[in-house]
């Protein structure tokens, strides 16, 4: 296919290609990675160490800090870790040696590369931390979906500079990956309320489980609620469904925290809950700024195996995070991308809501969104499949700056642009005929051929810089000049063939779907 591409848009040379040595540590069971298998062997991997000479305890361990110390910063701590996780199955009766204590550790342990398949579909935001700069230049941190064993994708980050003229420079990455610890946090109401109305209804079960909850409240406070709840099944049809579904929307908030001590490209975003289990992917980053002061937010896809859904990211360091589940109409599939401040006193965000259009939702949460507006429809020949957004928009004087994809025929996605108005951008006020980027010769191959994706991007100056995944594979860097963009966005806009036709119009504005 050859679609015909804008020269506002120039490639850089800079170039992010996967790092299969970039390994972070995790708890291995033997018989769990078998397909088919119904069973781990956990028992007879612990009888078979306990047989071990301590001779040969002592010189497998050596081996092992001569082959993996220099890969993992606390090594011993690793092993040590894993070993209390499987300490359950050792006999009360066994003392073991601090050595053969490490080595049951080192037998349930494994390295997973996070970039073992790809580094792709980054976004881009300044960093919180601009001391020791030279004058004129910026420093940012850009977000990576790295993709490894099983396409399992994990969040990572990469740290940069960009000067005012778009010379763009980035650090060498952490030695020492690491996936940070996991803890509980506050529930919400709102969110059970809208992920049971996602299900098809808030029913008799919900409601009682709810009615006695605040607003928000402790994880203790929750599971003293299903308990009450399971001493009254009798009177409850499917109530183990109930106590089941619950629970995986609790597991969907958490907080993650890393060592103060660590990069910022060390810390990696692992999948903890079961809807996110099979991986995070594609976060858009924005740099949110309101009366409580600046925060980064972030949302992603979680992927189960099966079923996707949404997630919120929260953080002001880049240190601890927090992440909870979205609901709500606008935020069904994936692609919600929120402005970077309010509209109205009100939230704002890119929504995809039936899944192949570009709409505006507005909310008074940021994890529940209902009301979407329809913005731009498919209809140029390299966009009739689907498009989206490229992440949150970016404020101009001139208008509300919005990234955005297109598929078209062989699942080709190209970028392109659009100029929102600054006090209600459900208003297009610019549009391109012509796609920004689209994949060139050198760019079609890779883990998923012909894509080029964006998941946001970052102003310095009079430059945008766009990062963008390459065929899922690598990332690549574009430039735009915004004074030459925003105007040919205005110049172009009225031959540009984006309108909302009264069915689309009808899709979605008070709550209420059509179905898809």
């Amino acid at each position: 296919m050859t679609v015909t591409q804008s020269d506002i848009a120039v490639r850089t040379e800079s170039l992010l290609r996967p790092d299969s040595g970039r390994v972070i540590s995790r708890l291995f069971v033997p018989g769990q990675e078998d397909f088919g298998s119904n069973q781990a062997r956990t028992d007879q991997v612990i009888e078979r160490l306990l047989h071990l000479e301590e001779s040969e305890v002592c010189r497998e361990l050596q081996e092992l800090t001569e082959r993996f110390g220099s890969r993992h910063k606390h090594l011993y701590e690793v092993f040590e870790m894993n070993a209390q996780k499987v300490s359950g199955r050792v006999d009360t009766d066994e003392r073991l040696s601090l050595e053969r204590w490490r080595l049951l550790g080192a037998l349930f342990t494994h390295e997973y590369s996070i970039e073992g398949a790809s580094v792709t579909n980054p976004s881009a935001v300044m960093h919180p931390d601009q001391s020791g700069l030279a004058e004129g230049f910026a420093r940012f941190v850009m977000s990576v979906r790295g993709i490894g064993e099983g396409h399992r994708s994990s969040i990572g980050f990469r740290v940069g500079t960009i000067s005012q003229e778009g010379e763009i420079a980035f650090d060498p990455p952490g030695v020492y990956p690491v996936t940070g610890h996991h803890f509980e946090t506050l529930l919400c109401k709102e969110d059970f309320i809208g992920l049971q109305e996602a299900e098809g209804g808030l029913g008799e079960n919900a409601r009682h489980l709810l009615a006695g909850m605040g607003a928000r409240f402790t994880v203790a406070e929750f599971h003293d609620a299903l308990m009450k709840f399971s001493r009254e099944r009798d009177s409850f049809l499917y109530a183990d469904v109930t106590v089941r579904q619950f629970r995986l929307v609790a597991e969907r908030n958490y907080i993650v925290t890393f060592p103060i001590d660590t990069e910022i490209s060390e810390r990696v975003l692992w999948p903890n809950s079961t809807a996110e289990w099979r991986g995070m992917e594609d976060a858009r980053f924005v740099r949110f700024e309101d009366e409580t002061g600046v925060r980064y937010l972030a949302t992603y896809t979680a992927f189960d195996g099966l079923e996707i859904s949404q997630q919120l990211l929260s953080t002001s360091d880049f240190v601890t995070f927090e992440s909870h589940p979205i609901s709500g109409f606008a935020a069904v599939g994936k692609g919600l991308a929120i402005f970077p401040r309010k509209i109205g006193g009100r939230y704002a965000a890119m929504s995809r809501a039936d899944h192949e259009t570009n709409f505006v939702s507005y909310s008074d949460s940021l994890t529940h969104w209902t009301d979407a507006t329809p913005v731009q429809v498919p209809n140029k020949s390299w966009e009739l499949i689907q498009m989206g957004n490229c992440g949150s928009p970016i404020e101009t004087d001139s208008g509300w700056l919005l990234f955005t994809h297109a598929v078209g025929p062989m699942r080709t996605y190209c970028i392109s642009a659009l100029l929102l108005n600054l006090e209600d951008p459900t208003i297009v006020i610019g549009s391109l005929k012509d796609a920004l980027l689209c994949p060139t010769e050198a760019e079609r191959d890779g883990y998923t051929p012909n894509v080029l994706y964006s998941c946001g991007s970052f102003q310095m100056g009079k430059h945008v810089m766009i990062p963008y995944g390459i065929a899922d594979q690598s990332i690549g860097i574009a430039l735009v000049h915004i004074d030459d963009l925003v105007s040919s966005l205005i110049a172009q806009h009225q031959d540009s063939g984006s309108v909302i036709t009264d069915d689309t119009a009808s899709i979605k504005r008070n709550g209420a779907s059509n179905t898809y």
